[in-house]
């Protein structure tokens, strides 16, 4: 007796299906990844370094981390993902891919070019890996523990002596090239007359987000984001930031607060710079010691648009729904590799360039109790408080 009809193609496709999975759970010809991964691509990064952390800008570590954080949920949806010669993307090739695309910024083609994919794969695995990394990655985003904001609140204190900090606010925008023919792109015209999306960040004095906030066009200044924030509603219901005061002298205490630069308001629990001139000289210190502290967001941002070029210069027509989430996962990757200790962010230089196109917008709002706060601190700072 023949074979049965069509019992040759539901063999190959069995087949194909094999490889699929095997492919995705790493079971490959054996050997390194990146052994066979790198002869795939050294044809074609003739012009830099070739090894794995000048490609990945992270260390094999962190790189393997990243892999185990989402290959559950790449593997849980099976695909064909493929390479120009047939080849099945494994996860690490997926993940590859992905990085490659948002730490280099390069263009889906390029990508394609660099690892012998069509521009349209580039797209999908780099969009699904977004999706996943979502889910995945928020446990290293995440506001601290009353045990882990003693530790920051010290960490800042020994910068400037700012005591009982809790973070640093700032602001930066995301440029897009959108074509100006479409009417519904004006909302993103921003007072630059550039197209551009704003994201909010608090961190760390190590450089770690604690709270992000984008979407939101750049035409908004700090004030109105801020508000729109779940971390300005939290604060003004007295749900975050609400910890044990410190004492600075006989009756005199500081809550907890964050600070930030001029554009923001002066409020209860956001402590910003004395504005305008004629400054008494403990206004000036004070003034000196809040921008040294601060600077550690200038930094920050800074590495993440260094490190993750996708979100640096104009996005080409991004897709306007995806854009915030394309920001957030960059923001989860930047933590990672500080949660992991990887010595590579180390030999990246360290600027605070991060908005350079942009005037610092002021804002003269002020809370009398944010005007208490800070001049206690400022006398206290400048030693005039009474012991």
């Amino acid at each position: 007796m023949g074979p049965l009809r069509g019992s040759k193609k539901r063999k190959r496709a069995a087949e194909k299906k094999a490889a699929a999975e095997a492919a995705a759970a790493g079971q490959g010809t054996g050997g390194d990844w990146w052994d066979e991964f790198s002869r795939r691509i050294t044809d074609r990064l003739s012009k830099e370094p070739k090894n794995f952390e000048s490609v990945f800008k992270m260390s094999r570590k962190t790189f393997d981390y990243i892999c185990s954080l989402v290959k559950d949920n790449l593997m849980a949806k099976t695909s064909n993902f493929a390479f120009t010669d047939g080849t099945i993307l494994s996860i690490e090739d997926q993940v590859a891919v992905a990085l490659r695309r948002l730490n280099s910024g390069e263009s889906l083609l390029n990508i394609g070019v660099l690892f012998g994919l069509n521009h349209s794969t580039v797209s999908q695995v780099t969009w699904r890996f977004v999706e996943v990394m979502e889910e995945r990655g928020l446990c290293h985003l995440k506001w601290p523990t009353s045990q882990e904001l003693e530790d920051i609140k010290s960490k800042f204190e020994k910068i400037e002596g700012l005591p009982n900090c809790c973070g640093v606010i700032d602001t930066t925008h995301i440029m897009m090239c959108l074509p100006s023919v479409d009417s519904s792109n004006k909302v993103w015209i921003d007072y630059e007359k550039k197209h551009s999306m704003v994201l909010q960040v608090i961190v760390d004095p190590e450089m770690r987000f604690r709270d992000i906030l984008t979407g939101w066009p750049g035409i908004m200044n700090e004030l109105p984001v801020l508000h729109s924030s779940g971390f300005f509603k939290m604060c003004d219901k007295g749900t975050r930031l609400n910890g044990e005061k410190v004492e600075l002298a006989e009756g005199v205490e500081v809550r907890e607060y964050i600070i930030g630069d001029s554009g923001f308001p002066l409020l209860p629990w956001l402590l910003t710079p004395y504005q305008g001139k004629d400054l008494s000289d403990a206004k000036l210190e004070f003034n000196k010691k809040l921008s040294a502290t601060g600077i550690v967001a200038q930094r920050t941002l800074a590495r993440l648009k260094d490190m993750w070029r996708i979100i640096d210069g104009e996005m080409w027509r991004p897709d306007k729904h995806r854009l915030p989430r394309i920001i957030l996962v960059c923001c989860l990757l930047h933590n990672i590799i500080i949660d992991l200790k990887d010595e590579v962010r180390d030999e990246i230089s360290l600027s605070d360039k991060h908005d350079t196109s942009y005037e610092q917008k002021l804002c003269d709002q002020k809370d009398n109790d944010g005007i208490i706060l800070r001049d206690k601190l400022s006398e206290y700072l400048s030693g005039s408080l009474p012991s």
